[in-house]
């Protein structure tokens, strides 16, 4: 599965997750919370990019969990 690579296609793919664990009684922590803290200037280890791989690793984990439910 290719990475999110940004946050206005992560987001639907984070809530889909999240709907798809709640529907089969899965629990996992929520997915990680949006910075508020970014200020623009595209800097180097930006806090979109801590965001970013947060959100990849939560999607691994969340996948992995519905791959690992019975049916």
């Amino acid at each position: 599965m290719p990475p999110l690579l940004d946050a206005p296609s992560a987001r639907p793919v984070l809530a889909d997750l999240q709907t798809r664990l709640t529907a089969q009684g899965l629990a996992l922590r929520p997915p990680p919370a949006e910075p508020t803290t970014c200020c623009g200037r595209g800097c180097n280890g930006c806090v979109w990019e801590g965001w970013l791989a947060a959100a990849n690793w939560w999607r691994s984990e969340a996948l992995a969990l519905l791959a690992a439910a019975p049916p």
